[in-house]
């Protein structure tokens, strides 16, 4: 029997209320790579849409999980809620569960001291700057991810080439400048990045922007991983480039100093 892993895309909130989603702290393709680490056998994606979130809570069980799905063992979190108001719960699964044949177990609540560990608790950690508690609940480093674009090139002019990564449609839940780690295909390199919408420039779109130290390679393309260590400063419009070139060199060579990097 595969192991199967359930997910919705996009998230309910960023359906019902798009303009207040939380922000995301994984993308699918994060989920996939991290589950597929775990040894999960399938993933299955399901399209959360207006159609979808009319399903009754008998019909989320009756229809998906026993006719389409066939769902002999089921995990869910001890807080799951499912259907149209949100009313079926573990209670109700566990009744339909003896009614249709499968089984049903909780994950109870993992806790990290008197902290319950969710997703609000893990954007609260990040909020603060935190980053070491935020590691704790998470069992990783925050890390966004994404494809190397073309950007303006702007870093370039000014001695700082960076890779750069739109966050599109994923608010990212810190903002400003930071000391990170850098996954390229396995092999994980120091830099500073920057994440906001890049006033000095006039930038409209929230995109990462990293500087990889003792890195010259072509990423354009490329998927990388960007582990958040520590946060510099907030990001700020400078009056000039030459402003912005020297107060890189200064978030540079701070985040080399916390990195432990020559």
């Amino acid at each position: 029997m595969p192991a199967t892993v359930m997910v919705f895309e996009p998230q309910p909130e960023e359906l019902f209320t798009p303009d207040n989603a939380p922000a995301r702290l994984s993308l699918l393709r994060d989920k996939y790579v991290q589950l597929k680490a775990l040894g999960v056998d399938r993933l299955l994606c399901l399209k959360f849409d207006k159609r979808f979130a009319s399903f009754t809570a008998e019909q989320f069980v009756e229809q998906l999980l026993v006719k389409d799905l066939g769902v002999q063992f089921l995990v869910v979190g001890d807080d799951f809620r499912f259907g149209k108001g949100r009313v079926g719960n573990f209670a109700m699964l566990q009744v339909e569960g003896r009614k249709c044949g499968f089984s049903v177990v909780s994950t109870q609540s993992f806790r990290l001291e008197d902290c319950r560990i969710s997703s609000t608790e893990v954007r609260n950690a990040l909020s603060e700057n935190n980053f070491s508690l935020a590691e704790k609940m998470l069992g990783r480093p925050f890390t966004i991810s994404g494809k190397v674009l073309h950007g303006d090139k702007k870093g370039r002019t000014i001695g700082f080439p960076t890779a750069n990564l739109l966050l599109k449609r994923c608010n990212a839940p810190i903002n400003g400048v930071f000391a990170v780690q850098v996954d390229i295909a396995g092999k994980v390199y120091s830099g500073v990045a920057n994440i906001g919408t890049r006033p000095t420039v006039n930038g409209q779109r929230s995109q990462l922007e990293v500087h990889i130290f003792h890195f010259t390679g072509n990423l354009y393309g490329h998927f990388i991983s960007v582990a958040i260590k520590a946060k510099l400063r907030n990001e700020i419009k400078f009056d000039s480039f030459e402003q912005l070139h020297q107060q890189i060199q200064r978030d540079a060579e701070q985040a080399k100093q916390l990195l432990g990097v020559n």
